[in-house]
């Protein structure tokens, strides 16, 4: 299991600034990448993702696409408090936005009272990606997690890579999705989609 001065370690720049490129932010804060670049994105930084731009300054590709400087200021201070945000490195956890989508979503497919399986699978450049699945019930050889009332179910060969990590739901006019953090995490790709340990 990390700890919050192993991820120090990793971590090249303490906070984001404007002068930092997008790939520096998404590989400079592996466990957060999924996050920061939903964010990005959100912000209008649409080529977030098709590593077209990712050597441009945060500051370049914002006002490239026609922001100003308070703009400028605004993102940074977002993507900052992603930075600053506590993780409890004993447990599983979703955020009560992501819980309040994924009951709702039980409800439309009908599924009301079962768990979520949160796993990983051998993807993207950087070796894995997170998948958030329905869950019936707990396998005899799953770890159970239970945060804002929903049972977290994962495999206990997963746990010592998933401890820690934080499930939130983010919604925005490029893409709406769940998100993950997780302290363990020690590189990213520039598109911050898939990670590597």
């Amino acid at each position: 299991m990390s700890t919050t001065k192993d991820q120090e370690k990793v971590i090249p720049h303490k906070r984001i600034h404007r002068e930092m490129t997008i790939e520096e932010i998404l590989t400079g804060f592996p466990s957060k990448a999924q996050r920061l670049a939903q964010e990005l994105t959100n912000a209008g930084l649409h080529c977030v993702g098709c590593q077209a731009a990712t050597w441009e300054t945060l500051e370049a590709g914002m006002k490239g696409h026609g922001m100003n400087d308070e703009m400028v200021d605004a993102l940074v201070e977002k993507l900052n408090h992603i930075l600053e945000e506590q993780e409890d490195l004993t447990t599983i956890t979703i955020s009560p936005r992501a819980a309040k989508k994924y009951l709702q979503i039980l409800e439309e497919e009908g599924k009301q009272g079962w768990g979520m399986r949160f796993y990983e699978k051998m993807a993207g450049c950087s070796g894995f990606e997170y998948v958030l699945d329905y869950s019936e019930k707990a396998e005899p050889e799953d770890e159970v997690f239970i945060s804002e009332g929903i049972e977290i179910h994962i495999h206990q060969a997963m746990v010592e890579r998933l401890i820690g990590s934080s499930i939130d739901y983010v919604d925005g006019l490029q893409g709406s999705g769940f998100k993950i953090s997780n302290p363990n995490v020690r590189s990213s790709c520039g598109c911050g989609t898939s990670h590597g340990y």
